[in-house]
């Protein structure tokens, strides 16, 4: 309550990017301080073992993560923990720094409690953000989510990855290969089986290695993705990015409410088709724990937030995991793992 009567509006008064930089500036400056993440660990952390899973051979205290974009440049990693975070996706990073679109470039859809964004990568650049993140162990997972500078050729695209994979294999516990942004020009054709098959082929780290899928592609399109994840050992998909399919003005990827069925959607699709055996991270629209637990039961071993902490603030994390051990106990599961595609 506190946040939505005084937090939210003060940051509301600043245009969208403005204030999430001010956030996260707060954030940052928090996770310096000893004395205040034990504070803010004390009200928001949650801790329990039917929370607690392994995925794609990793330990995750609790299934609740922040989605990439929220923390592009890696500035709040001390402060993720406390605030009850199983895991954080930090990025989109990029070989080579660069500005990103000209703003304004992120939205307010309060209406919807939805965001459209147009941000464009902007980010430090994969060696100033290597920098910021220390060597694994970590206190809880780091994913780092890799796109393409935007004047890389489509057709070098994989070693653009691949490079950025290597600045960074040291640093993060996975990665997230991210073709599926519609604010990169050509991205989502990445996603096409040909050049997928070619990019895919190129990524050769020792850590696990997920892939980023848009709502927007077909079941068939994304049977084909399947097919290829499985062919190159990838560890597992990320259901969805923001969609272009709206008619809300202006242009750009739309994330938050609107999303949540269609994100649902792919996750089941994705579960049926490899009969579970594929893990997913389940990212859209997910703003409580009867949302997240929905993408659960579709599938999803872990689930990850953005637009809802706009919206809902920092307790979304410890609401959705006190949420998460009531729908447990409710539907007699001694965990998190035993939920997973059982709607």
């Amino acid at each position: 309550m506190f946040y939505k009567a005084l937090v939210r509006p003060w940051l509301y008064r600043a245009d969208p990017e403005v204030a999430h930089e001010r956030a996260l500036n707060l954030v940052a400056s928090l996770g310096r301080s000893r004395i205040a993440s034990d504070a803010v660990e004390s009200v928001f952390l949650v801790e329990d073992r039917r929370l607690r899973q392994t995925v794609f051979g990793i330990d995750f205290p609790n299934p609740v993560g922040l989605g990439a974009g929220y923390d592009k440049n890696a500035l709040g990693l001390e402060l993720w923990p406390a605030l009850g975070f199983g895991f954080v996706e930090v990025g989109s990073v990029t070989s080579q720094a660069q500005p990103g679109a000209e703003p304004p470039r992120l939205f307010r859809q309060v209406t919807q409690h939805a965001l459209i964004n147009r941000m464009g990568f902007n980010n430090d650049g994969a060696d100033a953000i290597a920098a910021r993140i220390s060597p694994t162990p970590h206190r809880i997972p780091i994913g780092v989510n890799i796109g393409k500078n935007r004047e890389v050729d489509l057709t070098r695209a994989g070693e653009s990855y691949a490079a950025t994979l290597h600045k960074l294999h040291d640093r993060a516990d996975f990665f997230i290969i991210n073709v599926s942004s519609p604010n990169t020009p050509g991205l989502r054709k990445l996603q096409d089986k040909e050049m997928l098959d070619a990019l895919l082929a190129q990524l050769h780290e020792q850590v696990p290695i997920l892939l980023k899928i848009a709502p927007d592609l077909s079941f068939d399109q994304i049977d084909d993705v399947i097919t290829l994840v499985q062919k190159h050992g990838i560890a597992g998909i990320v259901a969805t990015n923001t969609t272009i399919d709206h008619p809300t003005p202006p242009e750009g990827g739309l994330s938050g409410a609107p999303l949540r069925a269609r994100a649902t959607e792919c996750i089941r699709h994705v579960s049926r088709q490899n009969q579970g055996k594929l893990p997913i991270i389940g990212v859209g629209g997910i703003f409580t724990a009867e949302d997240a637990y929905e993408k659960i039961r579709a599938g999803a071993s872990l689930i990850e937030v953005w637009t809802g902490m706009i919206y809902e603030g920092p307790a979304i994390v410890r609401n959705i995991n006190r949420g998460l051990l009531r729908l447990l106990a409710r539907d007699g599961f001694g965990s998190i793992a035993e939920a997973v595609g059982t709607e």
